[in-house]
Formats: structure tokens, C-alpha cells, sequence
């Protein structure tokens, strides 16, 4: 996670500050109702770019296969994280494990295939819910 000595204008402040205060990813949709709050006015637009520059920042990321945006909460020093999410309360756990991921890269690479923005997004259930099902 990267300090916030970054300057974010008004729109990535409200953008970040409400991926951080959600307890399940946001749509961009989500961001934008947030960023209306502020703005009444805000456009689309205005949510994509906020994210894509928090992403650019390594302050946010875009979570593939749910099409949604979550706060970035560790520091993976330029490593990509991985995500685990559950499918059914929604709940994101990211992890940094440089050597899993390297490992799959790699994999892939050895049958000819040049990886270039390795994303691993695993599924399935949290702890919590998991005890609410027993």
C-alpha cells in the first residue's frame, strides 16, 4: 500500500476513501454515487479516471472477474497480489505471495506464453461464512 504523501484531488480522495470504508468491492457505479455525494454532477468518467489513477498509484485495485474495485491493504512491493474473494458475502482477502505467482508464471511461460499482467483471483468461501453454514 502506498503512503498517502501522494496528492490525490478531491475526486481520488472521496474515490479512495470510499473503497476503504466498504466491506465488499465497489462496481464503479458505486464509486460514482459516492463521488455525487461531493458532486451531484459527477459523470462516469469521472469515477474511471479516479480509479484508473488510484490503480496507476497502487492505491486501488480492479478485482477481474466481479468487475469491481477494492482498496489496496498491503504493501507487495511491486509484486501483484493475489485475491481471495468469497462468493458469498462478497468479502476480499489480498495476499502477497511473489513466489505463487512466479511460480504460475513461469509455468505458463515454459509452454511459450509471455504473461503480462498476472491477475489470480481465487473463489469460494470466508471463514465467517463457512461457520454460518455449519
Amino acid at each position: 500500500m502506498m503512503s498517502m504523501r501522494t496528492n490525490l484531488n478531491q475526486n481520488q480522495a472521496v474515490t479512495l476513501n470510499a473503497l476503504r470504508g466498504a466491506d465488499r468491492p465497489l462496481s464503479a457505479y458505486d464509486v460514482l454515487d459516492a463521488l455525487r455525494q461531493e458532486r451531484p454532477s459527477a459523470a462516469p468518467p469521472t469515477a474511471y479516471r479516479a480509479l484508473d489513477k488510484l490503480i496507476a498509484l497502487g492505491l486501488a485495485h480492479r478485482l477481474e472477474s466481479v468487475n469491481a474495485y477494492v482498496a489496496c491493504t498491503i504493501a507487495h512491493h511491486g509484486h501483484d497480489p493475489l485475491f481471495a474473494i468469497c462468493d458469498d458475502c462478497g468479502a476480499v482477502d489480498e495476499m502477497a505471495d511473489p513466489s505463487g505467482l512466479r511460480a504460475l508464471t513461469q509455468s505458463v511461460e515454459t509452454g511459450g506464453f509471455s504473461a503480462r499482467k498476472p491477475v489470480v483471483e481465487l473463489h469460494g468461501q470466508c471463514v465467517g461464512c463457512q461457520r454460518e453454514r455449519s
